[in-house]
């Protein structure tokens, strides 16, 4: 057996082995949930109004508040 073929197979089998390990830690990983709002509900949300407009102040535009 040539040199050459000796690594192209070691190689080969390198490659294999990283590749079966990535694999088998994508198959196997849990991933966590993250939490992106705050236990905060809907409901006190829309019944508490913010008390001036957020949006920046520019000539034309009107900030809209719902009255409850």
């Amino acid at each position: 057996m040539k040199f050459e073929t000796l690594i192209l197979r070691g190689l080969f089998v390198a490659c294999m082995l990283v590749c079966g390990l990535i694999l088998a830690a994508m198959v196997t990983s849990k991933p966590t949930l993250a939490q992106l709002a705050d236990t905060t509900s809907i409901t006190s949300l829309l019944t508490s109004p913010p008390s001036s407009c957020a949006l920046p102040v520019i000539d034309d535009m009107i900030c809209v508040r719902a009255s409850i």
